[in-house]
């Protein structure tokens, strides 16, 4: 498995990713924006972080454009979590997806949100083709969405 990470700088910490957030707990999504909720895979505290929600084919994906960064590591451990949209909140599990199938679903990610995400995949793009997408597909895990169920 790659320990391949991109850390974000102090602004995306202390201002977009926390607009972002704001944003989204008040129930305004930004291009798909969730606030993710996973438990720490040491602590068991619940840890917070903005998300892209990508949808493809009716199944709802979260992708990791930063590489195998903490939330992708407690998502293992916990196997799923929360995401929330202001008031609503929703329980889900998750499945990491194999390798060899991300190239749609990268593909997909990166026409929605190149322009946000785009300098984390090494000049792959949307139109890149399915063996680029394959070749940088063990840097960016992917978990596939399921069982999802409201919380009251």
């Amino acid at each position: 498995m790659s320990e391949h990470v991109m850390k974000p700088g102090w602004f995306t910490v202390n201002v977009l990713n926390r607009s972002i957030a704001w944003l989204t707990r008040r129930g305004l999504s930004v291009w798909g924006s969730r606030v993710l909720a996973v438990r720490g895979r040491k602590s068991g505290e619940w840890r917070r972080t903005p998300v892209n929600l990508l949808v493809v084919n009716g199944e709802r994906y979260l992708v990791a454009p930063r590489g195998h960064v903490q939330w992708t590591h407690n998502m293992r451990a916990a196997g799923g979590g929360r995401l929330l949209l202001g008031k609503r909140v929703e329980e889900f599990s998750a499945a990491e997806v194999a390798d060899d199938a991300k190239p749609e679903l990268l593909r997909a990610y990166l026409k929605r949100w190149k322009a946000e995400v785009g300098v984390f995949f090494g000049g792959v793009g949307a139109e890149s083709s399915d063996d680029e997408l394959r070749a940088i597909a063990h840097k960016h895990p992917v978990f596939r969405i399921t069982d999802l169920r409201p919380v009251s």
